[in-house]
């Protein structure tokens, strides 16, 4: 997963035809650390999807802009459209996320 370290690779990366994950984390967050032990078999699984991941504390505005209220939540976006929001009381495991996953078109 490739990090974005601000809002011009963020807007950059949403642009994309091909829909993109992003994980907002922070380093302070004990869900996203649970999160960092499944996500790389997650990602391997769905190589549909373009993934990144994004410190919500760097980014406060756009976090504010797309509603990340809590973290980690992935956001996938298309053709710098969000096209789905996992919001981070339904990303706690595995099967969570591979369910949201599997609702979008690609």
């Amino acid at each position: 997963m490739e990090r974005l370290q601000n809002a011009q690779q963020f807007e950059q990366a949403i642009a994309s035809s091909t829909p993109v994950v992003v994980k907002f984390f922070t380093t302070w967050c004990p869900d996203c650390v649970r999160m960092d032990q499944f996500i790389g078999e997650v990602i391997a699984s769905y190589p549909q999807f373009t993934w990144y991941d994004i410190n919500r504390d760097d980014v406060p505005d756009i976090a504010e802009t797309y509603n990340v209220m809590g973290i980690p939540s992935l956001l996938v976006f298309q053709n710098g459209e969000k096209i789905a929001h996992l919001h981070s009381a339904n990303a706690k495991t595995r099967e969570q996320v591979e369910e949201f996953l599997q609702t979008i078109k690609s």
